[in-house]
C-alpha cells in the first residue's frame, strides 16, 4: 500500500482515446492507463451515449504514473505530440466535442505546469493558430471508465496507432 501512495494520477483528452491510450501506456513509468468519458453532465454515459453529443464528455486517458521515474511535464510532451491542439472539437476525421483537446489537473502543481507547457506550445513556431486545449480541473468532473472492448485496443489487435 505504501508503493501506491506515490503514483499519482493524469487525465488527457486528446481525441479517439484507443491511440492515445496506446502512445501513454508505452511510456516509461506509467503504471496503468484507462479510457473513458470525463468533462461532462451525464452520470454513467455509454459510448454511444457520447457519441450523440450530448453528454459534454471527451474521450479521455486516465493514467496513473510513478513520478520519480517519469515527469508531469513528459506526460504533457506525450500529450501534445499525439493530437493537434490547435482544432476545436476535431481530430483528423473525427469529429465533435468528444474529441477536444482537454487536460484534466488534480493539484495546483499540474494546473500550473500545464498551463506553462501550453504557453510555451503556443509561444513556439510550431503552429500558426491558437491552441484551444482546455485545462480544467478533474475534481469537477467523475471519470468514467469505457466500456472493456475499449481498454488497450490497440495492443489487444497488435497494433501501434490508429492509423492503417
Amino acid at each position: 500500500m505504501e508503493k501506491e501512495n506515490k503514483y499519482k494520477k493524469a487525465a488527457f483528452g486528446a481525441g479517439c482515446f484507443w491511440g492515445v491510450e496506446e502512445a501513454f501506456r508505452t511510456t516509461k513509468g506509467v503504471i496503468s492507463t484507462a479510457v473513458g468519458y470525463m468533462g461532462g453532465h451525464t452520470e454513467n454515459p455509454a459510448y454511444e451515449d457520447v457519441c450523440s453529443g450530448k453528454t459534454g464528455h471527451a474521450e479521455t486517458v486516465e493514467v496513473t504514473y510513478d513520478p520519480s521515474v517519469v515527469s508531469y511535464n513528459k506526460l504533457l510532451d506525450v500529450f501534445w505530440k499525439v493530437h493537434d491542439p490547435t482544432t476545436l472539437n476535431r481530430q483528423g476525421p473525427d469529429i465533435g466535442e468528444q474529441y477536444r483537446s482537454i487536460i484534466f489537473y488534480y493539484d495546483e502543481e499540474q494546473e500550473k505546469t500545464a498551463r506553462d507547457s501550453k504557453d510555451e506550445l503556443q509561444r513556439s513556431d510550431l503552429y500558426n493558430r491558437d491552441v484551444v486545449t482546455e485545462i480544467v480541473p478533474a475534481n469537477k468532473f467523475k471519470f468514467y471508465k469505457a466500456e472493456d472492448y475499449h481498454q488497450q485496443y490497440l495492443k489487444k489487435r497488435g497494433q501501434s496507432s490508429c492509423r492503417f
